[in-house]
């Protein structure tokens, strides 16, 4: 991920700490190519490499679905969008159904920048070395010009790797412009950034790794809810029995 586009993005009105966060955005640049990269031992072994997934599913089989994410600090939906991404979400929807997010965390974050998790790795604490490795190398890119704006729902990439992604994803708390385009967005928040942004304000370590476990509970799938009907009256019941 470019510096310039994390940088532009990271901002907040009423935050006092925005050059120390910005520092911190810095260091979490630094170690992300480590933490993505493949250990040397991986990065050489002879093991077939596991085919692209791809789905059969239309894109119109998968519409008007969203993924209900809760977490320890409350939960969030996402929509989502399979006339973006159809590989994406069909992928998404099969990890959540097999329960493969629960008890994973949201392992990094940058405070009103981005949070990221999905991770298989993190569901043992002892793994924490290794947090952001797993679970990658699923899906080829699936790029649009949907903007990276707030509330965006990406797949997480190795760095110069286009087709890396997999269980990982990020949400944009904030709009992340100089992304567009670079990640495949598969998804939008439709309720909850109040839950997303609260979880981006974890307290991290010098390698951006949250300090404190941000536990996923479960991820369930559903269908969109009908739009509730509007109002007979925009009178209260107060004012309706004067």
């Amino acid at each position: 991920m470019r510096a310039i586009g994390w940088l532009a993005a990271a901002r907040e009105p009423h935050d006092d700490g925005l050059i120390a966060d910005n520092r911190r955005m810095w260091i979490y640049l630094l170690g992300l190519a480590l933490t993505f990269a493949a250990p040397a031992g991986l990065q050489t072994a002879k093991k077939p490499l596991a085919a692209p997934f791809t789905t059969t599913l239309s894109a119109a089989e998968m519409a008007n679905k969203q993924a209900v994410v809760t977490t320890a600090h409350g939960e969030f939906i996402i929509d989502l969008r399979p006339d973006l991404a159809r590989n994406h979400v069909a992928y998404f929807m099969k990890l959540a159904q097999e329960g493969a997010f629960d008890n994973t965390t949201f392992h990094r974050m940058v405070k009103y920048g981005i949070i990221q998790g999905g991770d298989p790795l993190t569901k043992d604490p002892g793994m924490k070395a290794k947090y952001g490795q797993g679970g990658l190398g699923m899906l080829k890119a699936e790029f649009s010009g949907e903007p990276m704006t707030r509330g965006a729902v990406a797949g997480v990439l190795q760095p110069n790797k286009p087709d890396s992604a997999g269980a990982q994803f990020f949400v944009a708390v904030t709009d992340q412009a100089a992304l567009t385009g670079k990640y495949t967005v598969f998804g939008r928040v439709a309720e909850g950034m109040d839950v997303v942004q609260k979880i981006s304000e974890t307290p991290v370590d010098g390698q951006g790794l949250a300090t404190e476990r941000v536990v996923i509970e479960s991820v369930a799938i559903r269908d969109t809810p009908a739009p509730e009907p509007e109002p007979f009256s925009t009178e209260t019941v107060a004012e309706l029995a004067q």
